[in-house]
């Protein structure tokens, strides 16, 4: 996919990885909108791609902790523009952010399985009429190897919790939600991949959980970029990526009885209807 001209708008992206693939689209004549928290970083990152001499790209502060705020980000996003060409779904907290204790998000949830997978669920779903008015175009969940099961029975962790099962739990969830949105989209132009970019990449997340960096953020970044330009994937959709390559992810993603309760608690959190 030429990315000249196209819009793609991506989640967590004025730092780590996120960051380094908003330069690279808008390097390569995107137009590219970017979400995170912090204002001052969105102005460091428009200054530095305008020095490299990509167009500036448009900021949507939001908070993805909170349902609301995710809503008012979708509708700001609606709002601006009548098509999107790639929504990366990259926002993320880790195992250890804030410590090691179980916390939960503004509505009650536990706070990695809200940011990492609820946030992303809503924002796509929200988004798939500018998604659909592009197409061919392509969603992109960025997962993690780290995969645990969920427990239906506890699926906020509220018995025996582990920032690490929590944080493995929400991207296995991602993973599962990637398969259920292909079949769903099969024959709108639309597809819908996850991958995990790269193990261990040097970023604020990964150095929060005391973690000494294995790969570098450009590692990571070119196997999103694969799954957002590569012609290769271009008519495939519900698949799992290890870096660049097709990968198998943990088996509950493949149960459609599983996929089928978290479609089902997903829908009732967030307040979408059913379809």
């Amino acid at each position: 996919m030429k990315m000249d001209g196209k819009t793609v708008f991506i989640t967590g992206s004025t730092d780590g990885v996120g960051r380094f693939v908003a330069t690279q689209l808008a390097i390569g004549g995107a137009r590219v909108l970017i979400h995170g928290r912090d204002g001052a970083r969105a102005k460091t990152l428009s200054d530095e791609i305008k020095h490299a001499g990509g167009t500036a790209p448009v900021f949507y502060q939001a908070d993805l902790s909170s349902l609301a705020g995710v809503r008012a980000l979708a509708d700001a996003v609606l709002a601006d523009h009548k098509q999107l060409d790639v929504y990366i779904s990259n926002a993320g907290i880790g195992s250890q952010n804030n410590g090691p204790a179980r916390q939960t998000s503004v509505d009650g949830h536990e706070l990695r399985f809200a940011v990492n997978y609820l946030a992303g669920f809503l924002l796509a779903y929200r988004l798939l009429p500018l998604l659909k008015a592009a197409a061919p175009s392509r969603i992109v969940n960025v997962a993690s190897l780290g995969q645990h099961p969920i427990d239906f029975d506890d699926v906020m962790i509220t018995k025996g919790y582990n920032g690490s099962r929590a944080y493995a739990q929400s991207k296995l969830s991602q993973i599962m939600f990637t398969i259920d949105l292909a079949e769903e989209l099969k024959g709108a132009g639309v597809t819908v991949n996850s991958l995990h970019p790269a193990t261990y990449m040097n970023t604020t997340m990964v150095r929060a959980g005391g973690i000494t960096p294995m790969s570098t953020v450009e590692q990571g970044g070119e196997a999103i970029l694969h799954l957002v330009t590569g012609d290769d994937v271009a008519g495939k959709s519900g698949l799992f990526f290890n870096g660049m390559n097709e990968a198998r992810a943990n088996p509950q993603a493949y149960d459609p009885a599983a996929r089928k309760r978290l479609r089902a608690l997903s829908l009732e959190l967030t307040g979408l209807p059913a379809a």
